[in-house]
């Protein structure tokens, strides 16, 4: 199997939830924490973080293991800049070549999903593996390598979708009978997902 990464986003300010949603305590640990454990899980070789926002007192708080932290100096710009900052760190490595796009406030990712994608990209061959759960896609997304410049090349508050949806030929879907993952963006999300629901 293709060595593989999990790739963390998690440099956002969390304006929404007017907190960093990062240290929000997850059942004793910051929320951040539990996502990269479970990434460490996942059929990765390693496991990439990217911090912006709140930098210094995430680095203070968390512990990640064996994962490799990398800062975003332009997290204010979006999510692209931190798949560029993600991409750039991960890239250097050529042993590389498969990257889960991973969202620090998931903290619930079906266990069957992971496997799945990367069985999806090695029966399709293509570039770029989502997930389709029940009624939309969702998150993380798998992609190969040959799509990291082509990430790296996004900007502003564009994620991988936008590409993806202007590019279907390189995109797979896996059905997955979940509910889509859901993130926190509200204290009522946080409340509902600390609730179990």
């Amino acid at each position: 199997m293709e060595a593989t990464v999990a790739l963390v986003l998690a440099a956002g300010a969390s304006r929404r939830l007017g907190r960093a949603k990062q240290l929000i305590d997850w059942h004793g640990v910051p929320l951040l924490q539990r996502v990269v454990e479970a990434a460490a899980a996942w059929p990765v070789e390693a496991v990439t973080v990217v911090l912006g926002a709140h930098e210094e007192e995430i680095l203070g708080a968390v512990e990640f293991g064996d994962a490799i932290v990398v800062v975003n100096p332009e997290w204010e710009e979006g999510i692209a800049s931190s798949l560029r900052v993600g991409l750039d760190a991960i890239g250097r490595d050529s042993h590389l070549r498969r990257a889960f796009v991973v969202l620090a406030d998931q903290p619930f990712i079906p266990a069957d999903v992971p496997p799945g994608l990367l069985d999806g990209m090695d029966r399709s061959g293509k570039p770029a593996v989502v997930p389709k759960y029940r009624y939309q896609r969702g998150n993380p997304v798998l992609v190969d390598r040959f799509l990291w410049p082509r990430l790296m090349s996004l900007e502003g508050d564009a994620g991988a979708a936008r590409l993806l949806q202007a590019h279907p030929e390189w995109v797979h879907e896996v059905r997955f009978d979940h509910p889509a993952p859901r993130d926190i963006d509200t204290e009522q999300d946080l409340g509902d997902l600390l609730g179990g629901r």
